[in-house]
């Protein structure tokens, strides 16, 4: 079969993609199909609707197949299909930049494109590297990350990231990297709703015992999610983040937040930074910048940072870096209409409204069998389960397939299971989709 039908058709071998992520054994004696999206729901290959809770990964902020997105790539794709961004313009990436600077927080004037969340972490790193270096200041080379912290998977975003497993197959990784404790103190802060009350105390404490085993004088960056999501969806205890820009400011460190998940609405604002009223000095991002329908990713520069890169001869490259699909025609397409939808229906400020039902809907769980911690933020949420002894995770990898079988999508992450619905949720789906946990909760 070669023609476009065959796009659909439930393939006859499962041997040829090798999944990312995924047990592939495992998956592949018993595959499951999604064929089709709309709004909040996915289709099966057996005609099932399954309600969307992660947003397809953290991405689909204004729901799936969304008309003027799916318009405008089609038209752009007719149009101008690629145009490299080395030396040569095309409108869309300009125009895409300049309509960016109507929600970002003040001072990001520049953005620099990538690929992907993976990409944009990698480019920030190499950006905040070569910052200092063109202030004088080359020696400054350690890398500061976070346990349990995600990054994506390029060898720099692994480097900073905190998450075992994702790091064991591949050796020390980059030198010079140390790592911050995660935020996560279930013994003071189990189920708070919001930013925990505690944890600042001690998480100031490891960060100024880092600063005196590690010269400050050598650190370039520190790299943080302002809420840590594959690492289990973590908030920030209140004041945590202004301390960690604090520090920063007094020893000369570029502060770095990883908005790959948090930017573009989900926490009721476009950016966290602006949500929680801190201010890095760049800014990845990726996922929402087009609702998931074209790869795209991002660093929001601010103007301090991109100020010290212009020196030197007008005819010399200020930063040796870039992919080639850094501004692809059909990437800025989507993400200009992406913003349209956004602002013309309220997406961030929908979401907003939303955070406070959807917290109190899911910490009604607090109950539920096996449920340990229940975290929220905005419109992230977490429902930690607790693992029987020997087999971590297992109970929440269970109480997601129940619930997949039940009608809603959601993903499990060790003992949590992962929540972010799309941003046009309404508080009928919310409460399907913390009833259909408490349901799969009871079964296991």
């Amino acid at each position: 079969m070669r023609s476009s039908a065959a796009i659909d058709a439930i393939p006859n071998s499962l041997e040829a993609f090798w999944m990312p992520m995924t047990p592939n054994r495992k998956f592949k004696k018993d595959p499951k199909f999604f064929v089709a999206a709309e709004g909040m729901y996915y289709t099966t290959s057996g005609g099932e609707r399954i309600l969307d809770a992660i947003a397809g990964l953290w991405c689909v902020n204004a729901g799936h197949c969304h008309p003027r997105i799916v318009e405008a790539i089609r038209t752009q794709a007719g149009k101008l299909d690629y145009s490299s961004s080395f030396g040569i313009g095309h409108p869309a990436v300009f125009n895409y930049a300049n309509r960016l600077q109507q929600i970002v927080p003040p001072g990001f004037n520049h953005v620099f494109l990538a690929g992907s969340g993976s990409e944009a972490v990698d480019t920030a790193l190499k950006l905040a590297l070569a910052y200092h270096r063109a202030r004088g200041e080359g020696h400054r080379q350690r890398l500061i990350g976070r346990i349990r912290g995600y990054h994506g998977v390029g060898f720099g975003g692994l480097s900073v990231a905190g998450i075992g497993w994702q790091r064991q197959q591949f050796g020390v990784m980059l030198p010079g990297v140390a790592h911050l404790p995660d935020t996560h103190e279930i013994q003071r802060n189990a189920f708070s709703r919001g930013q925990p009350e505690h944890g600042t105390d001690r998480l100031r404490d490891a960060l100024d015992g880092l600063l005196y085993a590690h010269d400050p004088s050598t650190i370039a960056a520190i790299i943080v999610e302002p809420v840590a999501g594959a690492g289990g969806v973590l908030p920030p205890p209140r004041g945590y983040l202004e301390h960690l820009r604090k520090v920063c400011d007094e020893h000369h460190i570029l502060l770095i937040f990883d908005e790959v998940v948090t930017g573009f609405g989900r926490l009721g604002a476009p950016f966290a930074a602006q949500a929680l009223g801190v201010t890095p000095d760049l800014i990845t991002c990726a996922k929402g910048m087009t609702n998931g329908a074209v790869p795209m990713g991002g660093v929001l520069v601010h103007d301090k940072v991109h100020s010290a890169m212009m020196t030197g001869s007008e005819a010399a490259v200020e930063f040796s870096h870039g992919y080639t699909y850094s501004g692809h025609p059909l990437a800025c397409a989507a993400a200009i209409a992406t913003l349209d939808v956004y602002e013309d229906e309220g997406l961030f400020e929908h979401a907003a409204k939303l955070a406070l039902p959807w917290e109190q809907a899911l910490h009604g769980l607090r109950n539920a069998p096996y449920v340990i911690d229940i975290r929220n933020l905005g419109l992230l949420g977490a429902v930690q389960i607790e693992s029987a002894p020997g087999a971590f995770g297992q109970r929440a990898r269970d109480c997601a397939a129940v619930c997949h079988e039940d009608g809603v999508f959601v993903r499990a992450l060790g003992e949590s299971l992962i929540l972010s619905p799309p941003l046009i949720a309404d508080e009928t789906q919310i409460l399907k989709i913390v009833e259909t946990i408490g349901r799969a909760a009871k079964s296991l």
